[in-house]
């Protein structure tokens, strides 16, 4: 389940994913700097939410992956606690990875194992493009 990038984009990610047979959601509708209207990004990112909260508490699945699920519960679109509570609920067959920079206090709470990872230099900085494929 993808909160940030939108159906337009054709990311690394979903490509490989589609071949191996994972079904994949795109929630969002790109980079909030990009919208023209935020509160809509924000409806989206609920509705994504709730759709995600099914998946977990179905127990349909053994993996569930929250991708940027972190930028909406930082942008107040998401609760934090609902999001942990889920994820603390769920059946205990589903693993669940959640990623974003600035994980919430409550997420990290619940989660079994945490990675900060710092950027020490990227090539986007020195003017280097997104490679598709490498980038996304």
């Amino acid at each position: 389940m993808q909160f940030v990038k939108s159906e337009r984009w054709r990311a690394g990610e979903e490509d490989v994913a589609r071949r191996l047979g994972v079904e994949w959601w795109t929630t969002g509708d790109g980079f909030t700097w990009d919208s023209d209207d935020l509160e809509r990004s924000a409806s989206l990112a609920r509705a994504g939410w709730e759709a995600a909260a099914r998946r977990l508490a179905s127990g349909d699945h053994d993996l569930v992956v929250l991708d940027e699920v972190t930028y909406p519960m930082n942008w107040g679109w998401i609760p934090d606690g609902e999001v942990a509570r889920a994820i603390r609920d769920r059946p205990p067959h589903v693993n669940v990875i959640a990623t974003g920079r600035d994980a919430p206090a409550d997420l990290v709470a619940v989660a079994d194992t945490v990675t900060d990872m710092t950027k020490v230099r990227h090539a986007f900085d020195r003017g280097t493009p997104a490679r598709r494929g490498i980038d996304y």
